[in-house]
């Protein structure tokens, strides 16, 4: 079993290769649109995990991404095998990387926040958070 930091290394190594053999070897204008973000392998080197987002507008075009990538998974595994300085080459899997979505989810609670945080200070209009009266409730006595 190899140790996890030299499969990190290989990680980052494939990650390079892969993205480097989707512009050169794949002959497909679609390879554009596709980015690889990170790459995972098991501590025994035999599997790879391939995260890619495909730029997009609409899901066909990034299910026809999806589809380029899983009908070039043996180009892609040539080209690591041949790159690579190991004894067996890696399996590739390749898994949607949903960081994209994830940050647009949460850019869109922060602005939803932003909006709540600028109603509360229009209602709180000219208060006084330094006068104990208005903490008060009407009627309240001291």
């Amino acid at each position: 079993m190899a140790d996890p930091a030299r499969a990190s290394r290989l990680a980052s190594r494939i990650k390079v290769i892969v993205a480097e053999a989707l512009r050169t070897r794949v002959k497909d204008d679609r390879a554009e649109t596709i980015t690889i973000t990170d790459a995972r392998v098991t501590n025994d080197l035999q599997h790879a995990t391939v995260y890619y987002t495909v730029l997009a507008e609409d899901e066909e075009d990034k299910a026809a991404g999806t589809r380029l990538l899983e009908t070039n998974r043996g180009a892609l595994r040539h080209e690591l095998g041949r790159q690579l300085s190991i004894r067996l080459t890696p399996t590739l899997e390749f898994v949607a990387d949903e960081i994209p979505e994830s940050a647009a989810h949460l850019e869109d609670l922060l602005r939803k926040a932003r909006e709540e945080d600028e109603r509360v200070k229009n209602l709180r209009g000219d208060a006084d958070p330094l006068d104990a009266e208005a903490y008060r409730s009407r009627g309240e006595q001291h």
